[in-house]
């Protein structure tokens, strides 16, 4: 089976035209990015408001699991029934299904930030705007990067069902090798799914040390070494 799926992959007819790996990769890529975009947009503002304010955190947490358990795939075909646009099914579906993390993440991040500081803040005078952007956020961005990247895992590895809806991506491999019980096709699919996933998270990883205040940083790696002891 190794070598078969060697084979397939060097195979130049499988990296070319509409069906080969780089065009199903950049097809995948932007359904991922589609969505992990419309996500980051309701959900950070959402998680901000409810994690600054403590308004309706029963509401999101029950709201949040309630949505994770919904199957996305059941979600995409329901969506696609009702609108008939597989595209825009897709997005939704995708999309329902990445805001929990980023939601929880950033929430958590506000929860989890140092009482002491944000009173602090207020005795010097900041508005509940500044304590927001210029103490809470800061502070909070190592679990709120936290969920994007664990969101953006889930949609690389949900956004295969694209393919059940008449779209592409890499879920094409999947759908059609098992349509044709070509084994080493969904074999590559699947390793080529958990590759993206891994090169986004190392990239996001970057993005994260990089956002991340070098205070922040070292207050977080401290408090592990504590906990440690």
């Amino acid at each position: 089976m190794i070598g078969d799926v060697v084979n397939w992959f060097g195979d130049p007819a499988h990296w070319q035209g509409t069906d080969g790996i780089l065009n199903r990769l950049l097809q995948h890529l932007g359904y991922t990015v589609l969505a992990l975009v419309f996500a980051v947009v309701i959900a950070i503002p959402l998680g901000l408001y409810v994690g600054h304010t403590g308004r309706g955190a029963v509401l999101l947490v029950s709201g949040g699991n309630a949505i994770r358990a919904l199957p996305t795939l059941g979600l995409v075909t329901f969506l696609f029934l009702l609108i008939t646009e597989s595209v825009t099914s897709t997005i939704i579906g995708l999309v329902v299904l990445a805001i929990p993390p980023i939601l929880a993440g950033t929430y958590a991040g506000l929860q989890a930030t140092d009482h002491g500081v944000v009173d602090a803040a207020q005795g010097i005078g900041m508005t509940g705007w500044q304590r927001l952007w210029k103490v809470e956020v800061p502070i909070s961005l190592p679990l709120v990067l936290g969920g994007v990247r664990n969101s953006v895992l889930q949609l690389v590895a949900t956004a295969a069902v694209a393919a059940y809806v008449g779209l592409g991506g890499l879920g094409r491999f999947l759908l059609d090798g098992l349509a044709i019980l070509d084994y080493p096709q969904v074999v590559a699919g699947a390793v080529l799914t958990t590759l993206l996933a891994v090169v986004l998270d190392l990239l996001l990883a970057g993005v994260q040390r990089a956002l991340v205040p070098k205070g922040v940083r070292l207050a977080q790696a401290a408090s592990g070494k504590k906990a440690k002891v």
